[in-house]
């Protein structure tokens, strides 16, 4: 998504905040910390000054009229759980060489826009109290420390005061290029099982079979709190209290693709998108999202009937395309491309 003001957001009142669940191959070690011993839904975490602070340990409600199928967790890989009543926190060692291998802040996405590239559908001037989507799993390529990312976007507020929730997966290590997972701010784990940040695999393949995860974030109706889902599997949450402009509702919500286009040697990146390929190519050939819904007041689902086409930076690089709705997968769209080409120069 396009913000041209995203270093004034980060500067003045509002938090960028990103959840991916990348499909690079990661070996981590990770410890589990201790949050409760308490089985109800709240937990006290400290008192100050007479103010009881307390983590929410599940949502008050869930979604309406979603087909939601468990995940095979086997197939993440670097997944761990830990025991009841601790999450897991990252000591990966590989975190300090990729860190060494890319300095922090050259592409801060909380900062300069300017070269990120986009392919994105969106839904706008409505009351939207959550997301989801059924996300195609690849593994495109990037180059010169530049990253490649499928998600949505939940979004509220303009100018200085701007507020952006996003889920979905990343090639590339973004820990080299701002923060994500349990490193931004804010997010509150409370599942004990070590999912954001973990490899996916197996992958989707170039004519043959697809591969495809369900990634959904709601508002919980009494708390406030925005919960991330994974398939079946409640994540944390991203407290209210930080975000101002999503204190209510959302304003806007986007799906798509995006890219880093770094231009090194003076001409457009081969970092791909999706997998590579234009959506012309569809199924099987072309990345897509499918079954993009979002949440009403009430919590239930509504299909995102009225997707159209938002930033399509260079269309002749990455391109998007909507077909007709179908049942089995409701509103959907291809994405992606190449990068340079002749058509890309």
């Amino acid at each position: 998504m396009d913000t041209s003001n995203r270093k004034k957001t980060k500067l003045g009142y509002s938090i960028f905040v990103f959840v991916a669940l990348y499909h690079m191959l990661s070996h981590v070690h990770v410890h589990g910390r201790s949050i409760s011993s308490d089985k109800s839904k709240t937990m006290e975490l400290a008192k100050h000054k007479g103010t009881v602070k307390t983590i929410q340990m599940k949502p008050s409600h869930y979604p309406t009229g979603m087909n939601v199928e468990k995940f095979d967790l086997n197939l993440l890989q670097g997944y761990i759980k830990c025991p009841e009543g601790t999450v897991p926190i990252d000591r990966s060692p590989i975190n300090n060489f990729t860190l060494s291998k890319f300095p922090p802040g050259k592409y801060e996405p909380q900062d300069d826009r300017s070269n990120h590239e986009y392919a994105t559908v969106i839904v706008s001037d409505g009351n939207y109290f959550g997301a989801s989507a059924w996300l195609n799993v690849w593994h495109p390529a990037t180059f010169n420390g530049e990253i490649s990312i499928s998600q949505f976007w939940i979004v509220s507020g303009h100018g200085n005061e701007f507020n952006s929730i996003e889920a979905g997966w990343i090639s590339d290590n973004y820990r080299s290029t701002g923060c994500y997972d349990l490193h931004c701010s804010g997010f509150v784990q409370t599942s004990n099982q070590r999912l954001l940040g973990t490899g996916i695999s197996p992958i989707s393949t170039y004519g043959g079979k697809q591969f495809d995860i369900l990634l959904t974030v709601h508002k919980d109706k009494q708390s406030g709190n925005w919960w991330l889902r994974f398939h079946d599997i409640d994540i944390g949450y991203w407290p209210s209290s930080i975000l101002s402009k999503l204190s209510d509702r959302a304003a806007v919500i986007s799906w798509g693709g995006e890219i880093v286009n770094s231009k090194a040697g003076g001409r457009h990146t081969t970092t791909e998108m999706g997998n590579g390929h234009l959506p012309d190519e569809g199924f099987r050939f072309a990345a897509y999202m499918r079954n993009l819904a979002f949440f009403d007041e009430s919590g239930a689902a509504i299909d995102a009937e009225d997707i159209e086409p938002y930033a399509v930076t260079r269309p002749e690089c990455y391109d998007l395309k909507i077909p007709t709705k179908n049942k089995d997968w409701g509103k959907h769209f291809y994405f992606g491309g190449p990068g340079w080409s002749d058509q890309c120069p």
